[in-house]
């Protein structure tokens, strides 16, 4: 049996409500926003708590200003926020009236009306915040960690946690189902669920992989804006992640589609019918999911760095470029005990006179390549960059 496992937003959030009116969770259904949401409202002697997904609460806020000025001086958490986006205006002028912070703390699962609304809204007023399913530190630290566990089952808390494989494998297809039948709906979007979850299926054939809406387009038998709407609502709904190419003034002719990722491992192995470490070590799509976990990690745990990776049209490749000012760091990631980096990587480090290189594997410690290189395990890697 689990306890409760530490998030390590959690802090920021603290701050963040120290500082503004109002913080806005976001991130994608079942990931722990509502869980972390009641255990941060413990530390606050006086919190209102709404679930907009239930009948009783959202109707409390038939008048929203009565219902808010009644419970003035509380921490209100309204979750699911996007059930009710015309309170918008009200809760600016709820926020302008006593003008202090730690007001409101938000939760919603993405929906473009939620960020457009409350930007245009609340700006200047509230900070946002991403919370992400399990990451690998987080896991580390409650010491139920296990990379190769949290690889293979991906990171919502509900699949990591399942007692078996099995379990964990019958939430991970119920969570696709009912995404694509009842949660696009809710946010707005009128997509065929079957047409968006054959798109879903798509993208996990092509993970790893340069995006090309054309082809996407022309195997679903839908146009090329059609499959740019489905890129753009599974991004916002933080399914997918699209790595742009990195932008470099050299002579070389460069890759300029972006790369596209399902953002978690689990439901990318649901999506290719990899259920154990067996079937997942001999599928062609091995390298690439480890490429992806790993990526999701990094990124999730690094945000103030800029990312993007570098492809020349003659082979020189570098998966994941980390720039923060000046200091530019690239990545490699090989999914095997003793990885192998091509020239392609290192002709890459020569053509950007890139000195900070690293292979990051599934590996036990790290030790030096030739030159600059490390190779060096995932977590190793993310401590030591998030120190900088």
């Amino acid at each position: 049996m689990h306890g409760y496992i530490d998030r390590s937003l959690a802090d920021k959030i603290r701050v963040k409500l120290a500082n503004f009116p109002a913080v806005a969770m976001l991130g994608p259904r079942q990931c722990g926003k509502s869980t972390l949401a009641h255990r941060l409202a413990r530390e606050f002697p006086r919190t209102v708590y709404l679930d907009l997904e239930r009948p009783s609460d959202l109707a409390r806020l038939d008048d929203p200003e009565a219902f808010f000025t009644m419970n003035q001086g509380r921490l209100c958490c309204l979750d699911e926020i996007q059930r009710k986006p015309e309170i918008f205006p009200t809760l600016r002028s709820m926020i302008d009236a006593t003008g202090s912070n730690g007001q409101f703390l938000i939760l919603g699962s993405a929906s473009r009306d939620l960020i457009r609304q409350s930007s245009e809204t609340l700006a200047g007023r509230i900070s946002y915040a991403e919370l992400t399913p399990f990451l690998l530190s987080e896991l580390h630290l409650s010491g139920t960690t296990s990379l190769r566990e949290l690889w293979l089952r991906g990171g919502y808390p509900r699949s990591y946690l399942a007692k078996s494989l099995e379990t964990s494998g019958i939430w991970r297809e119920d969570f696709v189902r009912t995404f694509f039948e009842r949660e696009i709906p809710l946010l707005g979007f009128r997509y065929s669920p079957a047409v968006l979850e054959r798109f879903w299926k798509f993208c996990g054939h092509v993970h790893g992989q340069l995006l090309n809406l054309s082809k996407l387009g022309g195997s679903l038998g839908v146009n090329y804006h059609s499959i740019k709407n489905y890129t753009d609502l599974l991004e916002r709904t933080f399914m997918l992640r699209l790595l742009p190419p990195y932008s470099a003034n050299i002579k070389k002719r460069l890759v300029k589609s972006p790369k596209l990722y399902v953002r978690d491992s689990g439901l990318l192995h649901g999506l290719l019918g990899i259920s154990t470490h067996n079937d997942l070590l001999g599928h062609p799509v091995y390298g690439a999911s480890w490429e992806g976990f790993a990526m999701e990690n990094i990124l999730s745990e690094l945000p103030e760095w800029d990312a993007s990776f570098f492809r020349t049209s003659n082979g020189a490749e570098i998966d994941l470029i980390l720039q923060r000012g000046r200091r530019k760091v690239a990545v490699e990631f090989k999914a095997h005990s003793v990885p192998q980096v091509t020239r392609g990587f290192w002709d890459a480090l020569d053509e950007l006179e890139i000195r900070e290189a690293y292979v990051v594997a599934p590996v036990e410690e790290s030790y030096p390549l030739k030159g600059s290189g490390h190779v060096i395990p995932l977590r190793e890697f993310i401590e030591k960059f998030r120190k900088c």
